[in-house]
């Protein structure tokens, strides 16, 4: 077992109050929940890194073959990634690798459902992992209903007037807050009649005209 699930253990064991009070058996199940990694930075904490972690080495000149201590921290990128079961889109922290790994998987709920507790070495991914478990057993619970075409044609009737009465309210939510009222409407409405009736004359001046250049002229003796 590494130094951090040591640990993570020594923690379990004094917030129970010692390994007497467990029964036989409980303490094996926890270690197998506790992650088993060597090295995890305090960052690794809010997002997902699939394993990969700081490492560390040597640094070795060309010249003279001197080592000096160095460290190689992974590729970290702030992804949206989508889960179905939430509906939204989740903002993380992810590497490279684990990116690779949610798309082998075929999602973010897939990766969190079949990685192993022992595996998701983040405390972000063990609190998505225990909430998408969860919500995905609630799902299993409840009971589908099917509804008929007629139903169903009811619904989107019902949804297509509710949306109606919605953008109803926000027209007059915004005509009250900007202090918009009837009569700005019957004036536009006015000068839109005034301007057709002079489109109207102006057209009607326009064919008597045409009439009269086209008409023979007599002379009058």
């Amino acid at each position: 077992m590494a130094f951090r699930s040591r640990e993570m253990m020594k923690k379990i064991m004094k917030k129970i109050g010692g390994e007497k009070n467990l029964a036989p058996g409980v303490k094996e199940s926890i270690q197998k929940c506790t992650p088993d990694s060597k090295v995890v930075m305090g960052r690794a904490h809010r997002g997902l890194y699939a394993g990969r972690h700081i490492q560390f080495g040597n640094r070795v000149s060309e010249d003279g073959g001197n080592k000096t201590r160095r460290t190689w921290k992974p590729n970290v990128q702030e992804k949206r990634l989508f889960s179905y079961i939430l509906d939204r889109h989740i903002r993380v922290k992810v590497t490279t690798h684990a990116l690779r790994c949610i798309d082998k998987a075929g999602g973010i709920d897939e990766y969190l459902l079949k990685t192993p507790y022992q595996k998701m070495d983040t405390e972000m991914g063990l609190f998505w992992k225990a909430k998408i478990e969860k919500m995905y057993e609630e799902l299993g619970d409840m009971e589908v209903v099917f509804f008929s075409a007629e139903d169903e044609a009811k619904f989107e009737e019902g949804f297509k007037e509710l949306k109606l009465a919605e953008r109803g309210a926000r027209r007059e939510a915004r005509r009250k807050m900007y202090g918009w009222s009837g009569k700005s409407e019957h004036v536009e409405e006015g000068r839109a009649d005034i301007d057709g009736t002079d489109n109207e004359a102006a057209r009607i001046g326009e064919g008597s005209s045409h009439s009269n250049i086209h008409e023979p002229l007599v002379a009058n003796f």
